[in-house]
């Protein structure tokens, strides 16, 4: 399989970028192809970074509140492009009621504070395999 390319992001005003930096690496570890959107995007920002570089999933760091007006954004974006790129959100300020919530949303993974590296990598991983093996079943029928 070609390495996944994950794009990572933090969106609104939320400047806590070290959650994204420390998953950024572990995932570079992991042999994927990891791209940083940065600080401050809006869910077009990142939607329209995602489509350019054509990616496999897309993570968002979140450390304060901002996600939840961002996402759904974010997510009927990607419907109305008719991508279906994975998402995935992690980040100090998740909690149950928000796995609930997100999942609800469309959320592929969510990873609240004290989750596992290895959890995040095989679940980007598997996410980013789906997405490849939907994308080569359609080029096929194509």
């Amino acid at each position: 399989m070609a390495q996944a390319k994950i794009l990572i992001g933090v969106m609104g005003v939320d400047q806590h970028e070290n959650g994204a930096v420390a998953v950024m690496r572990f995932l570079k570890e992991a042999q994927m192809d990891v791209s940083y959107a940065g600080l401050f995007n809006t869910s077009e920002t990142l939607l329209e970074k995602a489509m350019d570089e054509d990616v496999d999933v897309i993570g968002i760091s979140c450390h304060s509140w901002e996600y939840i007006h961002y996402l759904p954004d974010l997510m009927q974006r990607l419907a109305a492009a008719e991508r279906n790129v994975p998402v995935v959100v992690g980040g100090s300020v998740l909690t149950a009621r928000d796995l609930d919530e997100l999942t609800k949303l469309g959320v592929a993974g969510v990873f609240p504070a004290g989750s596992e590296p290895d959890d995040m990598i095989n679940t980007i991983r598997d996410l980013a395999a789906a997405r490849v093996r939907e994308r080569t079943e359609a080029a096929l029928t194509n």
